[in-house]
């Protein structure tokens, strides 16, 4: 049988990656931070599935939570890791108190390294363990590749995990484990009623954050299915030669290519009409 851990599981694409895998025959271990979030989903889930109790960014933790997938696993090995836990921090970088830039990093990206050393040697870093090495999936986004503002952080934390991800990927062709990247553009989760504008109402963006913020719900309803998403988690980790990384985002042409191909001025220019982010 095949093993899969999925990080931040509670909610969004983490949960509806659980019922993906669990469908596909997987094992699955999905990590969330409440006892009361583990109880629930050992409901729901009560075949095939085993809560993990952690906060990424709690080593001690992590540790702990991959020697009871060590002692699950016996002598195979981990078939995937998906790092999916994530958060996504809103607000003008010129008033971000730098505690909250880096909470975005500790999470978004000092957590995903943390996980994945743990679980690096059930993958394949362990030579005694039996099977194929496995893979590592990592859920970047749109904004790994094209920055928006207002939510410049989150960006930051994407971009970077882009590159970890590239070097990650390259050293580890020593144990056989490839890194593959995801980057959703805007899907139908939670994650997008979580953003805090309001404390920067008495900055000089005030009205282009109100615009950004209706802009950002108006996207949010066009999304994609969450399901949709989980669906090419699974499928990633069952084809023979995936790709190095895969964009997933609802109208492609528009969204993707044509921002990627145009000139950064012009997209400024865009953008502040846009958001009124003329100066005055």
């Amino acid at each position: 049988m095949r093993s899969l851990v999925i990080t931040g599981v509670s909610t969004g694409i983490g949960l509806a990656t659980v019922e993906s895998a669990l469908r596909a025959g997987f094992e699955v271990f999905g990590s969330v931070r409440t006892k009361e979030d583990a109880v629930k989903l050992s409901e729901q889930f009560p075949k095939r599935f085993v809560p993990l109790v952690f906060d990424v960014t709690d080593e001690e933790a992590i540790e702990a939570a991959a020697r009871l997938v060590e002692r699950a696993l016996g002598d195979r090995r981990l078939d995937g890791l998906i790092n999916n836990a994530g958060v996504a921090i809103s607000g003008p970088l010129l008033y971000l108190p730098a505690e909250k830039l880096r909470h975005q990093f500790d999470v978004n990206l000092f957590g995903v390294m943390a996980v994945t050393q743990a679980f690096a040697p059930l993958l394949g870093t362990d030579s005694a363990r039996k099977g194929k090495s496995g893979r590592i999936i990592n859920i970047s986004s749109v904004a790994g590749k094209f920055a928006s503002p207002f939510v410049g952080a989150y960006v930051a934390s994407k971009h970077a995990l882009e590159g970890l991800s590239e070097s990650l990927r390259r050293e580890l062709l020593l144990f056989d484990i490839d890194v593959i990247v995801v980057g959703p553009g805007a899907i139908r989760t939670p994650i997008w009623g979580k953003a805090e504008f309001e404390p920067y109402l008495q900055t000089p963006y005030a009205d282009s954050l109100k615009l950004a913020y209706a802009s950002m719900l108006k996207t949010a309803k066009q999304g994609l299915d969450v399901e949709r998403c989980a669906e090419l988690l699974v499928k990633i980790l069952l084809t023979p030669h995936p790709k190095t990384r895969y964009a997933l985002v609802p109208k492609p042409l528009l969204n993707w290519w044509i921002p990627r191909i145009l000139p950064a001025r012009w997209i400024d220019r865009i953008m502040a009409k846009r958001l009124g982010l003329r100066p005055r």
